[in-house]
């Protein structure tokens, strides 16, 4: 068998010494050395180490924190737009209501003489809302208040 250079450096011994019976017990380290380098090789593809897994979970996080915040903000807003397309929307069908009734409805009517005829109004035309008055984005209900002008 062929012995490697470095191992042949290391065979510079004195004479009397069986130099056969020491190449190839360099030769065997060097096959043992080989395998344990492959199994330690074999056994690094199989999984990742506890350190590998919380770098991934840091720059995970690291995402998440930049990200979320941005992402929820974006929700926030466009909730608000909704409210605002609803309430404009809502305004427009009062002021439907009071040009054809003549008033806007009464603080106990409220919001559902949009879509149900209150009793006691003759000049009704509805249903000025073609579904029940929408929850907010939030899941609540619409609040009517008439001021004290009567709008």
């Amino acid at each position: 068998m062929e012995v490697n250079n470095y191992y042949k450096q290391l065979l510079i011994l004195p004479a009397n010494y069986n130099r056969s019976l020491l190449v190839k017990i360099f030769e065997r380290a060097a096959v043992i050395a080989k395998t344990l380098s492959s199994l330690r090789n074999r056994h690094r593809n199989e999984g990742f180490t506890l350190l590998e897994l919380l770098v991934v979970i840091v720059i995970i996080g690291l995402l998440a924190g930049l990200v979320a915040p941005r992402y929820f903000e974006t929700v926030d807003k466009s909730k608000v737009q909704v409210v605002r397309a609803q309430m404009d929307t809502l305004s427009k069908v009062l002021e439907q209501y009071r040009l054809e009734v003549g008033t806007y409805p009464t603080q106990e009517q409220g919001l559902a003489a949009l879509t149900v005829q209150p009793a006691g109004v003759r000049r009704w035309k509805g249903p000025y809302l073609k579904k029940e008055v929408p929850l907010d984005p939030w899941g609540f209900p619409y609040v009517y208040q008439l001021s004290d002008n009567g709008r």
